[in-house]
């Protein structure tokens, strides 16, 4: 059994041991905003929505509880739960996208801590979704709060004393969001006590478990309302995101995730430490035990091509109900004879900042080369490139730091469009794996669970047995040699513009502060 704590919903999953799904159920939960750039969730509706997927999980499957094997989970990371010694939770948690600790993070932007090597080499600008930030912020904000707190923790390791009754905290969530680095001492105490948190680490869990590791037995409070058995073992769990990574079988160098969707993430693992301008990494053991992961990202990818289908194709969408295609299929179409660089139409797909190479919340979308013989398909097909012009671009990052990618494997909403795929290969002359799993966080989550049940030997055996390759994409290297101009000219483009760009929002910003 897998539990997926998402931004929306908890889902579990339940899979066999060759990896193949058995049931699936969701249960939605709500965010709420109290302030502009706030959000928080009630972790009591957190359990509440576990209890009912599991049960309903368990009636789909039409499984007995005495036939679950095994569990572990994932949750969102950068989601910050205050909690009492029984587990209760002292207020709601602060979620992952909330920036309200901006003022904490910006007294780190010239640390001397050997943390920065994490976020770039200390070129990316800390961010306020990061653990030590809103930590910080609660400190200063809510002092009853942070004084009464016998643990504040991340979302993952909130769940792990839910289940088990024990405190540990996860190397993928301490080492990604936290700054926990066992090859330089652990915590870096430094970067605490700048922001602001230099007492936080008293109301840490002192013991820090590698993934897939067994924690415990499912505590007897827990099994009385999951309807399983008390005892069933439990394995350490982590983030959502990488997670999938897990279910994806990118466990060893050379390979890198593509999770595709609204936003784009890209992670792969590297046998040395490796860190560089324009990521994020490379993270001690946040993966693999001896290995060191390293992330990027694109902030809006799918998200742009669906604003351009709403907002321009409403006449394709309604001829698409009666086809059986539907809008991107018929665009898709529309769109093939345009050839390579779409006639020297231009965009950077930066529509709600970007998060990796630059780092930048002010970022916004940059279009050039327009002119009227442009078409509608133009546009579309120009966003197309763009999103794999930003991958191109975060992979030279990658190269210039000496981390080679030789395949990547990929999932998501933007493995449905064949076309686009390709397209993500030519672009990057790399070749694209697709496995038979598209539901890679929850197939993450078991792969977890039969390695900490000892159904496999290792997590990375449980991988091998449980991810099953569906097809392979090869690039087109004469349609790469082709694409690099206009890459060359995406990376080169929104440097030009950025101050004038920033200029701009921040007058727009004025604007509605004054209104």
């Amino acid at each position: 059994m897998g539990i997926d704590f998402g931004t929306e919903s908890c889902r579990v999953g339940i899979f066999d041991l060759v990896g193949s799904p058995v049931a699936f159920a969701a249960t939605t939960y709500k965010t709420t905003h109290p302030a502009p750039g706030w959000a928080e969730q009630s972790p009591i509706d957190w359990w509440g929505a576990l209890v009912a997927s599991t049960h309903r999980v368990m009636e789909r499957a039409g499984l007995q509880p005495h036939q679950i094997a095994g569990i572990s989970y994932d949750a969102t990371t950068m989601t910050v739960v205050a909690l009492d010694k029984t587990g209760e939770a002292l207020r709601p948690a602060i979620m992952w996208m909330d920036v309200r600790a901006t003022e904490q993070a910006a007294r780190v932007a010239e640390t001397k801590s050997t943390a920065r090597r994490y976020t770039g080499n200390g070129t990316l600008p800390p961010t306020a979704e990061w653990f030590p930030f809103k930590a910080a912020w609660l400190r200063e904000n809510e002092p009853d709060t942070y004084r009464n707190a016998y643990r504040i923790v991340d979302a993952p390791d909130w769940l792990t004393y839910q289940l088990t009754g024990e405190w540990t905290l996860n190397i993928n969530t301490a080492a990604h969001r936290m700054y926990y680095d066992r090859d330089n001492g652990g915590w870096p105490t430094d970067l605490y006590e700048e922001a602001g948190a230099g007492d936080v680490f008293e109301k840490l869990p002192e013991t820090v478990n590698d993934l897939g590791v067994p924690v415990g037995g499912l505590a007897n409070r827990a099994a009385e309302q999951l309807g399983l058995i008390p005892g069933t073992p439990v394995a350490q769990g982590g983030g959502d995101a990488w997670h999938g990574q897990i279910g994806l079988n990118v466990l060893r160098p050379g390979k890198m995730t593509l999770v595709t969707g609204s936003s784009h993430v890209m992670s792969g693992q590297s046998p040395e430490p490796v860190s560089g301008p324009g990521f994020f990494g490379g993270y001690t053991d946040g993966v693999v035990p001896g290995q060191y992961t390293v992330e990027t990202s694109l902030v809006s990818s799918g998200s742009v091509l669906k604003w351009f289908k709403d907002n321009f194709c409403p006449d394709i969408e309604a001829a698409a109900q009666s086809t059986g295609l539907n809008t991107y299929d018929i665009m898709n179409q529309r769109s093939a004879d345009i050839p390579i660089g779409c006639d020297g139409l231009l965009i950077n797909e930066y529509f709600q900042g970007n998060r990796t190479p630059y780092s930048d919340s002010k970022a916004r979308g940059v279009i050039t080369g327009l002119s009227l013989s442009h078409s509608r398909e133009h546009m579309y097909k120009a966003i197309q490139e763009a999103v794999c012009y930003g991958v191109e671009a975060n992979m030279r990052k990658l190269a210039d730091a000496g981390f080679e990618v030789k395949q990547f494997v990929a999932c998501g909403g933007s493995t449905k469009s064949r076309s686009w795929m390709q397209m993500h290969s030519d672009v990057t002359g790399i070749p694209i794996t697709l496995t038979e799993v598209g539901d890679a966080v929850t197939l993450g989550s078991c792969i977890l669970a039969a390695a900490g049940a000892g159904l496999y030997d290792s997590v990375q055996d449980a991988a091998d047995n449980m991810v099953h390759e569906r097809e392979h994409i090869e690039p087109d290297m004469a349609k790469h040699e082709q694409y690099k101009f206009f890459a060359d000219q995406y990376v080169a483009q929104y440097p030009l513009v950025q101050e004038h760009v920033h200029t701009t929002v921040d007058y727009v910003d004025s604007l509605r502060k004054n209104a």
